[in-house]
């Protein structure tokens, strides 16, 4: 056989394996859509269809979910226990669940603050309590710098606050810059990669945790297998870090108090840099809960959360009010 004849039936296997590689892709992610429809409305902001979940009556609440994820992380249980006596918004950050993202809106912790923003002055909010898990807690952060006006306090759980620290294992694989070699990877290896290592992933995230029943669909990480979620993850991902350098020197002129829970066992995190070393950038306006646990306390712990997340409420009204919800310290 000669050289060419080697040269083309090569090709044509490599064909054929990125063929499969598609269409495995693709009915990965059609099975995800089918597990995890859209379970709330649809408002249009500046970066396109934002999807929202939007329950009970009272002081409003505003969620923002961490990298990788979408509003299920707070709907096996934390949502549902907020909403008996709060008007309770979680939404699918731009880009993730079923929001919609271009390749040209900015994906910074800034810029997604700014799209919180209007979410909240297209609901009509006054002045909610915001939640913010991990990278959603550096975006929570950005709101309250930049808009103080809009929110009345944050309540942090596990939240992205300092630069340093070492990047978890899980999250190397987001590190890719070319769109277009996202765009192929989402394709092909991404999602098939995934499950594969799922059990390994879950152990950084989740560790020393398990994984709750019924996260996959209730807590929507199936969501998380399709090739927008990855690319979008990617982009996150790389702007994660474009603004904590700001954050960090502005967090002394903090007008609004902030609750941060972190747990001490969290692997994605480190607790003493970005909770510890973050409280001490302003004591009168910081304060940090620690207890046992990992990354993913709003799916792991939602009763501590919620328990947590009163105490921090009560202390919204106005900075210096801490003193006194640190005798309900969750841990």
């Amino acid at each position: 056989m000669s050289v060419y004849w080697v040269i083309a039936l090569a090709g044509l296997g490599l064909a054929g394996t990125a063929v499969w590689l598609v269409f495995k892709t693709w009915r990965i992610k059609r099975r995800a859509e089918k597990a995890v429809p859209p379970r709330g409305e649809f408002i249009e902001i500046s970066s396109g269809r934002l999807h929202y979940v939007d329950r009970g009556q009272g002081p409003a609440i505003v969620m923002i979910h961490g990298l990788s994820a979408q509003l299920g992380n707070f709907d096996m249980g934390l949502i549902d226990a907020m909403a008996r006596d709060h008007r309770v918004i979680a939404l699918d950050r731009p880009g993730m669940g079923w929001s919609e993202r271009g390749e040209d809106v900015p994906a910074n912790p800034r810029a997604q603050a700014a799209q919180v923003v209007e979410l909240i002055d297209t609901l009509g909010l006054d002045r909610p309590l915001v939640v913010g898990h991990s990278l959603g807690g550096a975006i929570a952060l950005c709101l309250a710098l930049d808009f103080p006006q809009k929110t009345r306090g944050l309540a942090l759980l596990a939240p992205l606050t300092m630069r340093g620290g070492k990047v978890a294992p899980p999250f190397h694989a987001l590190n890719v810059k070319s769109r277009w070699r996202r765009f192929i990877l989402s394709w092909t290896l991404a999602s098939i990669s995934s499950i594969r290592n799922a059990a390994l992933v879950f152990g950084y995230v989740f560790g020393p945790e398990e994984v709750p029943k019924g996260y996959s669909v209730r807590g929507g990480g199936l969501l998380g297998l399709r090739p927008v979620s990855y690319r979008n993850s990617c982009r996150d991902f790389l702007a994660s870090g474009r603004d904590l350098k700001w954050m960090a020197a502005s967090y002394d002129q903090l007008q609004v108090p902030v609750s941060a829970l972190f747990a001490r066992e969290d692997r994605i995190l480190d607790a003493d840099l970005h909770g510890t070393e973050f409280a001490k950038r302003n004591p009168a306006a910081i304060r940090l809960s620690l207890i046992d646990g990992g990354h993913m306390l709003p799916v792991t712990q939602p009763k501590a959360v919620e328990r947590f997340r009163r105490t921090a409420g009560a202390g919204s009204a106005g900075i210096g009010e801490h003193d006194a919800a640190d005798k309900g310290r969750v841990g």
